[in-house]
């Protein structure tokens, strides 16, 4: 013990001073490590952030879109602060690129300045916050009030993109400027200041060109696909309407072709939800509902490929007009759709959103065993077959000189302004004429509907006319007219060549549900339709037609002149050419 004592006492003291140094290095080796470790989580966030603005709006599709690029400056007095009004005289003087430079180089300078401004851990209770210094919430501010890069899509125009985006039509800026109705170029820049919360992934899921009956439908053999699957739907049959006993092939072509909807995205809806395609239903309700929408007066197959296609209608054509921004789940729950997507996208997600939970919607968009991932293997991948199709509807497009459909100086009435299209597909693309009678409901008409355009007749049954303009013969390639409720009796017969203002037939009740003799028309181009008072306003003898959002019932607006729906039996509803 006496030794142990003696060995302690004879330990020098710079020994001991030495210990107590190391000690202390070792202290602050760890706090500077801490404060290193910090200092790169701070630069990996900065460095994560940046590259995910970047390229978040890249994606697979032929139109995919760059977005949240950053083309603004000015973050804590860094550098002058750039505006909308600076950013459009930018615009105008071709610098935009410049700015795009200038901003990223901001935003380097802006994490720097963050990750250098970090306190140490030590003295970080004490000190006050430098109102001229970065911080994580005023860096978000800064990211949040900088304009989104948009790449403009293929039918897109700044009224409706604004109404995506969450923003006034003037907040949208381009070079050159654009009208609010007026179709915009694919692929030009846009600046938008978005200002929207949660939204869906602004990953684009599934192309225009395979939602609507478009050019990609021309030659497919839906009986001959049907049979050599081999399914259930090779054997089934049901009576639809009046019409007769009809196959399952046949079912689906009629459902496409008077919806417009692509007969390969219904059969592979159908063999998705029920196995009808290449195996059989495994419940009554998969038999009896074989698409999953559960409505108990809309069992069998027709009735389920109908309602279908109202729902995916009402995604394209809704995410067209800027109607439907919302998504709204089976239990009501909502989720913003993201203002990057396409229609085709969103006719998708719109079907399995009416369906289903959020989490299930989720699993059928984006998980592995997804309805894209299906379609790819029935029939290719649908984003390669659509880069040979697409655009649809370029910027260059306009309408061919039509005339209204009936005789000369026979005055019929225009009984609805834009409206539903087709059944459930509720896009406001057709107008209704009433001829002149004597008496109210379906009775007979002796007047005459005829030709707006030229064009070969490609389909003639059911109350149905349809003539296709560019003559090939294709009702999904070009403009198309259709013409709805036309009598059994003088109609035009199939395969008939027809020059503008020729007879095609007499309105009536036939083909559809109606109350009252008319006629329903509509357009279509590239198996599209047309919304009638949007960028491709339908426009009969100079006459245009207007929505009305505040009552039912449209317009006809010539210079001055204003044809109203007769909604309340009006005789300024009246119209000839």
């Amino acid at each position: 013990m006496e030794r142990e004592l003696k060995l302690t006492m004879a330990v020098p003291i710079s020994t001991k001073l030495d210990a107590s140094r190391k000690n202390e290095q070792k202290k602050a080796k760890k706090r500077q490590t801490r404060q290193r470790i910090l200092l790169v989580w701070s630069a990996i966030t900065f460095i994560v952030l940046g590259t995910f603005i970047f390229q978040v709006g890249r994606n697979r599709s032929p139109q995919a879109a760059m977005i949240d690029d950053v083309p603004s400056a000015g973050l804590l007095e860094i550098n002058p602060k750039l505006d909308a009004s600076k950013l459009q005289q930018a615009l105008e003087a071709g610098e935009a690129a410049e700015i795009h430079e200038e901003a990223e180089e901001n935003l380097d300078t802006a994490s720097v300045a963050l990750e250098t401004a970090v306190p140490n851990q030590e003295e970080s209770e004490t000190v006050e916050e430098d109102p001229t210094q970065p911080t994580q919430e005023r860096l978000n501010a800064y990211i949040e009030s900088v304009p989104t890069t948009y790449f403009a899509q293929s039918g897109d125009s700044i009224g409706v993109l604004a109404v995506r985006f969450g923003v006034r039509v003037d907040e949208i800026l381009s070079r050159p400027q654009f009208e609010p109705d007026q179709l915009i170029p694919e692929g030009q820049v846009l600046f938008v200041h978005s200002r929207l919360g949660e939204t869906t992934s602004n990953e684009k899921v599934f192309p225009d060109s395979e939602v609507v009956n478009s050019p990609s439908a021309v030659g497919f053999d839906i009986e001959t696909f049907v049979n050599n699957a081999g399914g259930y739907l090779a054997q089934f049959s049901e009576q639809v309407y009046d019409l007769g006993v009809m196959s399952g092939a046949q079912i689906i072509e009629k459902v496409s072709r008077e919806f417009s909807i692509h007969p390969k995205l219904l059969l592979a809806l159908l063999e998705y939800e029920s196995g009808w395609v290449y195996g059989s239903p495994n419940s009554p309700n998969a038999k009896a509902f074989p698409l999953g929408i559960r409505k108990i007066d809309k069992p069998g197959l027709f009735f389920q490929l109908e309602q279908a296609a109202g729902i995916l209608g009402q995604g394209y054509y809704g995410w067209r007009e800027g109607r439907t921004v919302v998504l709204t789940f089976r239990d009501g729950q909502t989720l913003r759709l993201a203002a990057e997507l396409n229609p085709g996208s969103v006719a998708l997600m719109q079907f399995f959103a009416s369906q289903n939970t959020r989490a299930d919607w989720e699993a059928k968009i984006y998980g592995e065993n997804n309805l894209p991932a299906l379609y790819d293997y029935m029939f290719g991948d649908p984003w390669r077959i659509a880069a040979i199709h697409e655009p649809l509807i370029s910027s260059d497009v306009v309408q061919p000189e039509l005339l209204l459909p009936f005789e000369a100086g026979i005055r019929w009435k225009l009984t609805n302004g834009p409206h539903a299209a087709w059944g459930a597909a509720n896009v406001r693309a057709a107008l209704d004429f009433a001829p002149p009678k004597l008496e109210a409901g379906c009775v007979d008409s002796y007047s005459w509907v005829t030709a707006s355009s030229e064009g070969l007749v490609v389909r003639s049954e059911d109350g149905t006319v349809v003539v296709d303009m560019d003559g090939d013969g294709n009702e999904q390639t070009g403009w198309v007219i259709v013409y709805l409720h036309i009598a059994t009796r003088n109609r035009i017969p199939l395969g008939t060549w027809v020059n503008a203002g020729d007879r095609i037939g007499h309105p009536s009740c036939e083909g559809g549900i109606s109350t009252g003799t008319h006629l329903h028309i509509t357009r279509k181009y590239n198996g599209e339709w047309v919304v009638a008072d949007g960028p491709m306003p339908f426009v009969l003898s100079g006459w245009r037609a207007v929505w009305n959002p505040i009552s039912t019932g449209g317009w006809l607006v010539k210079g001055n002149e204003i044809v109203r729906a007769d909604v309340t039996g009006d005789e300024s509803s009246e119209i000839q050419r």
